[in-house]
């Protein structure tokens, strides 16, 4: 069991449960997945960039990417049906708790001027989304390597039904929030 989903269970819960004055210890929000997301916006028709893209994603995760196709045409973008529009991973269950352990620990640290995390990276739903410029502020990207940089779209998904309760479980997991 990954640290973070033992600290969790033993301590973050049930905290949680008495802050969030739940009755249950299963009402507590919890996380349910983390889908990291790339755009391949200039390089659609790049094949060479979508398969960086796919190694670096499946770098990051330790998982194989899928791609993402257009649902429909749009002319105005030179996008047609069914055409690659993205390339996604999903994470769940302890692959979910190592990746956000290391987010937290090392990968946030790693962004050039980091601030803290703004509070409005929570949606009303209590979900985390947040978007990185570059890759490379992960660990397992290393900056010579990298022929082209690009975006990194993090969204971790949780059980919360309010926006408060979702700061509040992502605050007591770690997640370096800005002061207000």
């Amino acid at each position: 069991m990954s640290l973070l989903k033992s600290h969790y269970s033993t301590k973050v819960a049930p905290a949680l449960k008495a802050s969030l004055g739940k009755k249950n210890i299963h009402a507590v929000p919890k996380m349910e997945k983390v889908t990291l997301n790339v755009g391949l916006g200039s390089g659609l028709k790049d094949s060479q960039f979508q398969e960086t893209v796919a190694k670096s994603l499946q770098r990051i995760s330790g998982q194989k990417p899928v791609l993402t196709k257009a649902r429909k045409s749009i002319a105005a973008f030179k996008i047609r049906q069914g055409m690659p529009i993205g390339i996604k991973v999903t994470l769940r269950g302890p692959r979910m708790y190592d990746f956000v352990e290391k987010l937290v620990a090392v990968t946030f640290p790693r962004v050039r001027d980091f601030r803290g995390i703004d509070r409005k990276s929570v949606d009303q739903s209590g979900n985390f989304n947040y978007g990185f410029k570059e890759h490379i502020a992960f660990p397992e990207i290393s900056s010579d390597e990298v022929e082209r940089l690009h975006g990194l779209q993090v969204t971790i998904t949780t059980s919360a039904k309010t926006r408060e309760d979702g700061i509040a479980l992502f605050e007591a997991l770690g997640f370096p929030f800005k002061a207000t």
